[in-house]
């Protein structure tokens, strides 16, 4: 997704919005028409150049996004006839044409008749992995940085940027065609588009910066999103179990922070906070899912189980910890990541005591959410000095500020029952 350069104070921030929110539908429309996501991606970074030159001087058009759209398919026309010569002039004399003269909004006809979601079945083209599917919809149509795409999908940014860069070539190469598909194709992309939405939400849920523990709007999409998908095909099991998991999440939203904003662990949530009727609406998508596949759980299924788990128990004491440890074993059998195995970890501690916990941290990959995991562990166990040590470690990786906040509380506790231990004569 192109992003809008700073420097222009009172366009800038409005402009960035716009690219996030309308630049999408302008893209995608321009890679339908053109065929290049090269050439639209120009065009459209371009057209935000003109506009923080333009702007300035003759203020903030009455409509900007149709500002920016024209300007956008001036762009690539100018891009085209500059490429004219090279091979492909003829292909690209004839798309010169379909861009003068088509309307920007015009798509063609289709039963998914959200512009995102069905940009989303769009981008979810099957000659291209699914990972890379996943990867390219999150950056260029969903708005997430290359930071945030990366971190949902457990990559480096180098690598990221890599495999968008080989997936745009690969598109241009052997001439993908970008167009919405037919409703009888819906199906072989659902996997792809279940997985773009899932990892929207958790972006949303687990944001690597801001002022709050979550990204509520973007949050907010991904459950919309994950409702639209899931009334389009209502009989496939992924799209329901995705939408259950993320409404059995939602449904803790209210108690997971107090009236200042700062973090509220599970263990000491108001329950009367959590969102019931999103609870028992999560509980039947997910049972009807579990339906669909005969018991047979797939990831989706086991994320949204174990949020049941959670859902069903009256206290954090009543949790049924061995049913916990039970499905994050299936689900690393499933589908294994350092995440899940994490989470295994602190479920095997609250069974099991903090040197089971700790045990089950041995081999995991180190990074700042392992950091936070084992200095409370290590706490427990009144193990203060390598708590301190651990807790800050994990202030080095991408925080919220109320995330920060606790976990610098956290570290002076420690430090002060450290400094309060009797030393060794």
């Amino acid at each position: 997704m192109v992003s809008a350069p700073s420097g222009t104070p009172d366009s800038g921030p409005l402009l960035a919005e716009l690219v996030r929110h309308e630049g999408a539908r302008i893209l995608a429309t321009l890679v339908r028409t053109v065929g290049s996501w090269t050439v639209a991606e120009d065009a459209v970074q371009e057209a935000v150049l003109a506009a923080l030159r333009t702007w300035p001087r003759t203020g903030i058009p009455e409509d900007p996004r149709a500002w920016l759209g024209v300007a956008a398919r001036r762009k690539a026309i100018d891009i085209l006839r500059r490429e004219q010569a090279r091979a492909g002039k003829e292909r690209q004399a004839g798309a010169l044409l379909m861009l003068r003269d088509q309307p920007l909004e015009q798509v063609p006809d289709s039963t998914v008749r959200d512009d995102q979601l069905r940009l989303i079945f769009t981008c979810c083209h099957p000659a291209l992995s699914l990972g890379n599917q996943v990867a390219l919809a999150l950056r260029t149509l969903c708005g997430l940085s290359l930071a945030q795409t990366a971190a949902v999908l457990l990559v480096s940014e180098s690598a990221m940027a890599k495999r968008l860069t080989r997936t745009r070539q690969k598109i241009t190469v052997a001439r993908i065609p970008y167009a919405v598909p037919g409703d009888a194709d819906l199906p072989t992309r659902v996997t792809a588009v279940c997985g773009v939405v899932h990892a929207l939400f958790t972006a949303g849920h687990a944001p690597l910066g801001g002022a709050r523990v979550q990204d509520v709007d973007v949050c907010a999409e991904a459950a919309r999103l994950a409702r639209l998908v899931h009334q389009l095909m209502p009989d496939e099991a992924a799209p329901a179990a995705v939408l259950a998991l993320i409404l059995f999440s939602e449904s803790r939203r209210p108690a997971r922070t107090d009236a200042n904003g700062d973090v509220v662990l599970l263990p000491v949530q108001d329950r009367s906070r959590w969102d019931g009727r999103l609870i028992a609406e999560a509980e039947a998508l997910l049972a009807g899912s579990l339906r669909r596949t005969g018991g047979m759980a797939d990831a989706y299924q086991l994320q949204a189980a174990i949020a049941a788990e959670h859902a069903r128990a009256g206290s954090y004491a009543d949790t049924d910890w061995d049913e916990v440890v039970r499905l994050f074993g299936l689900l690393l059998s499933v589908a294994p990541s350092p995440a899940a195995a994490l989470a295994r970890a602190v479920a095997v501690a609250e069974r099991a005591g903090p040197a089971a916990g700790l045990a089950a941290l041995a081999g995991l990959p180190e990074d700042h959410r392992l950091y936070a995991v084992r200095a409370e562990l290590l706490a427990r166990q009144g193990h203060f000095e390598p708590a301190v040590a651990d807790g800050i470690r994990s202030l080095t990786g991408g925080l919220t500020e109320p995330e920060r906040r606790f976990r610098e509380a956290r570290l002076r506790a420690w430090r002060e029952r450290l400094d309060a231990s009797p030393t060794d004569p």
